[in-house]
C-alpha cells in the first residue's frame, strides 16, 4: 500500500478556535488592509481592527436577536465582503453556520434548514428572501429570517448596542477545537446532499500549516486575492479564513462577468479558481485575437510557451531560436494577458477538477505558477496541493503537513489528519460507509510519483465498464474535449454498451465570437448550431485530439451535440461547477439510446 504523511509543522492547539485567528491577526498589524470594498472605480481598504470592529457589532445583534451558542445559523449569499464579516460575527456569538449556495431552490434551502436544525437565516436579495419564504411553513424551528437587502446587518448592530464586549468575549471563547464549526451540505452530484461537520480544528490548523507551506504566496509583504468563486463552497471559505490568519488582502467580486475589470483595478498578487475559469480566459484570449485576424499568432505563441515551460520543468535548455521567439511573444501577447489580469499575479490556486497539463504550462510560462490542488468537503478543502517551490505541473501536489494519503483498495485515495472532518450530521451509516478507521475513503482514485506527487487518474464510482470489459476513466477524455472554446459540457458515456460515446453541449457565452469568426451568424440559436456542419466538425476536432491520448477501445466512437445547455439552475452542474453525471444520465437518457440505435459504422469519427 502506497502512502505519504507529513507530520504537521505547527504545534497544534486543542483550545484554538476560528475567531482566534481574528484576534491574533488585529494583534499582530491592526492597521493593516485586511479587506478592500469597490468604492467608484476603484478600491477602499478595511483594516484588521475596523473589520473586527464590526464583527463584533454584528455579533453583538446575533446575541441581542436571541442567537445562542451552537445555534444553527443559514446564510444564503453571494460572494461580497459581507460574506465573510456574517461568517466571522456568527463565530464570534458562539453560533455555527450552515452556507447555503445562493442557486439553491427553495426545495433544496428547506432541507438544508430542517436537516440542520437551523433556528434562523440570513440571506442577501429579495429572491432570496422569496425562496426562503416559499417553504417556511415547513421549518417551525426557523424563528428569523434577516434580509440583508432590507438593511438587516446594520440594523442587528444597532440592536445589540448594550450587549458588552465581555459577554461576545465569553462567547467566542467558548468553542474549542473539537467543536463544529460549520456544518457544509456536499453539493451532491450523487444523492442527497449530506451535512459534512467540520471543526474548528480543522480550519486553525489546516490554515496554520497551510500559512507556512504556501508562505510565498499568502505571507509575502502586500499578497492580495480577488475572490470570485462561491464562499458557501469550502474551497473559497477555507481560503477567505486563511487569509485572515496570514494577513492576505482580500477583494470580492461576486460576478465573474465584470472579473477582467475588476482584476485590472484590484491588481491580485494571487488568484483562487477553477480549471474552467483558466480554460475561459486561454479561450477568450484565443478568439478575440482569431476575430482581430491574429489567431495564427496567438496560436504559435501559446505553442511556444507550452513547449517552452515543458523544458524548463524538464531542466532542458532552451534553444537560442526559442528565446527569441519566446521573447517577441512575451510583447506581443502574454505581456497583454498578464495585464488583463492585473498585471501582479505570480500563484493560482486551482482545485476541484484536473487543469490539465496543456493550460498549467500555458499558464506557466505567463509567469502565472498554477498551483494545483486536490480535496473535499469532508477534508475541509485542501488535502494535496502543488508549492511554489515544490511544484510538478499535471499533478496536484504532494501531502500537506498534517495530512496523510495512502492508496488504498483500487487505488482509492483515503486521507487521515487534521483536516478530516468529524462525521455527516445526523447519518452514522453514512460515516460508518465513509471511513476505514481513521481514513476517509474519498471515491476518487489516484498514483504518486517517486517524489510523493499525486495524480487523479478518475473516480471510483464513475469508472466506464464496457461490454467488451474494458474500464474506462470519463475524465481522461472529457477535461481536453472541455478545453475546447464552443464546447460548454461533456459526458462520456457507455457502460456496459459495446463503445465510447458522448454528450457534447455548447458554451453560449463563446459560440457567438467563434460563429463570427468562422463567417457564420453571431445570433444562431443553440438549436442551430448543435446541427450545424462547421461546428459539428470543430467538435469533431476536439474529440479527434482527445482520442489520440487514449487506446482504440477506450475512444469515443460517436457523439451528439445538444440543443440545451447545463447549468446548476437546471440541474445538471454543481455550485463548483461540476457534473452531476446521474442526473444527466437519467435526463438525456433517450438520446444516449439513439447513440447506440444506429450501428457505429455510421459514425463520422476520425481516429488519425
Amino acid at each position: 500500500m502506497v502512502q505519504f504523511e507529513v507530520p504537521a509543522i505547527v504545534p497544534a492547539d486543542p483550545q484554538a478556535n476560528i475567531s482566534d485567528l481574528l484576534v491574533e491577526r488585529v494583534k499582530q498589524t491592526p492597521n493593516m488592509a485586511l479587506f478592500a470594498v469597490p468604492a467608484g472605480e476603484g478600491w477602499r481598504d478595511i483594516s484588521a481592527s475596523d473589520f473586527l470592529a464590526e464583527v463584533v457589532a454584528l455579533a453583538k445583534g446575533l446575541v441581542a436577536a436571541g442567537i445562542e451558542p451552537g445555534d444553527k445559523i443559514g446564510f444564503v449569499a453571494r460572494t461580497t465582503y459581507e460574506w465573510t464579516l456574517v461568517d466571522m460575527a456568527i463565530f464570534f456569538a458562539g453560533g455555527v453556520m450552515v452556507p447555503i449556495y445562493e442557486t439553491s431552490s427553495a426545495s433544496q434551502i428547506a432541507w438544508y434548514l430542517s436537516d440542520s436544525g437551523a433556528v434562523a437565516c440570513i440571506v442577501e436579495s429579495a429572491d432570496h428572501l422569496a425562496r426562503v419564504d416559499e417553504v417556511r411553513g415547513d421549518l417551525p424551528l426557523v424563528r428569523s429570517v434577516w434580509g440583508m437587502h432590507e438593511g438587516a446587518l446594520a440594523s442587528l448592530a444597532e440592536q445589540g448596542k448594550d450587549v458588552s464586549d465581555d459577554e461576545i468575549e465569553r462567547r467566542r471563547n467558548l468553542a474549542n477545537g473539537d467543536d463544529i464549526a460549520t456544518l457544509i451540505y456536499t453539493s451532491g452530484s450523487t444523492g442527497k446532499p449530506k451535512g459534512c461537520v467540520l471543526t474548528h480544528s480543522n480550519f486553525v490548523e489546516l490554515c496554520r500549516n497551510s500559512a507556512k507551506s504556501l508562505n510565498e504566496v499568502v505571507e509575502k509583504p502586500g499578497a492580495s486575492t480577488l475572490l470570485f468563486i462561491t464562499t458557501a463552497h469550502v474551497f473559497a471559505r477555507f481560503i477567505s479564513i486563511l487569509n485572515i490568519h496570514a494577513g492576505v488582502k482580500t477583494g470580492h467580486q461576486p460576478d465573474t462577468k465584470q472579473l477582467l475589470p475588476a482584476l485590472g483595478s484590484f491588481k491580485p498578487s494571487y488568484l483562487l479558481a477553477v480549471p474552467r475559469v483558466f480554460e475561459k480566459v486561454y479561450n477568450s484570449a484565443e478568439q478575440k485575437a482569431e476575430a482581430g485576424g491574429k489567431g495564427k499568432i496567438f496560436r504559435a505563441a501559446a505553442a511556444t510557451a507550452i513547449e517552452h515551460s515543458r523544458l524548463l520543468e524538464e531542466g532542458k535548455k532552451i534553444p537560442f531560436g526559442m528565446k527569441i521567439k519566446f521573447a517577441l511573444f512575451d510583447r506581443l501577447v502574454y505581456s497583454k494577458l498578464r495585464e488583463a489580469m492585473g498585471g501582479r499575479v505570480a500563484y493560482a490556486v486551482s482545485g476541484s477538477a484536473p487543469l490539465g497539463a496543456r493550460l498549467g504550462h500555458f499558464f506557466h510560462s505567463l509567469g502565472v505558477v498554477i498551483l494545483e490542488g486536490y480535496g473535499l468537503t469532508e477534508t475541509t478543502a485542501p488535502a494535496t496541493v502543488n508549492l511554489a517551490k515544490k511544484s510538478k505541473i499535471g499533478t496536484v501536489g504532494p501531502v500537506l503537513p498534517g495530512v496523510g494519503v495512502r492508496l488504498g483498495e483500487d487505488d482509492e485515495i483515503q486521507v487521515r489528519g487534521i483536516n478530516v472532518f468529524r462525521e455527516y450530521w445526523r447519518n452514522p451509516e453514512a460515516t460508518a460507509e465513509a471511513f476505514d478507521g481513521d481514513w476517509f475513503k474519498t471515491g476518487d482514485i489516484g498514483s504518486f510519483d517517486d517524489d510523493g506527487f499525486l495524480r487523479i487518474t478518475g473516480r471510483k464510482k464513475e469508472i466506464i465498464v464496457t461490454a467488451g470489459g474494458k474500464n474506462v476513466a470519463p475524465a481522461a477524455l472529457e477535461d481536453p474535449i472541455r478545453a475546447n472554446p464552443i464546447v460548454g459540457q461533456v459526458v462520456v458515456v457507455g457502460d456496459q454498451k459495446p463503445f465510447i460515446a458522448a454528450l457534447v453541449t455548447l458554451d453560449p457565452e463563446m459560440l457567438p465570437t467563434w460563429l463570427a469568426n468562422n463567417g457564420l451568424p453571431a445570433d444562431m440559436s443553440l438549436e442551430d448550431a448543435a446541427k450545424n456542419d462547421a461546428v459539428r466538425a470543430e467538435v469533431q476536432q476536439a474529440i479527434d485530439r482527445a482520442n489520440r491520448g487514449v487506446s482504440r477501445a477506450e475512444s469515443i466512437r460517436k457523439f451528439v451535440i445538444l440543443p440545451t445547455e447545463w447549468t446548476e439552475a437546471s440541474g445538471h452542474l454543481t455550485p463548483k461547477m461540476s457534473i452531476k453525471r446521474n442526473v444527466i444520465m437519467a435526463d438525456f437518457a433517450a438520446d444516449i439510446d439513439e447513440l447506440y440505435n444506429v450501428p457505429v459504422q455510421t459514425t463520422n469519427v476520425s481516429l488519425g
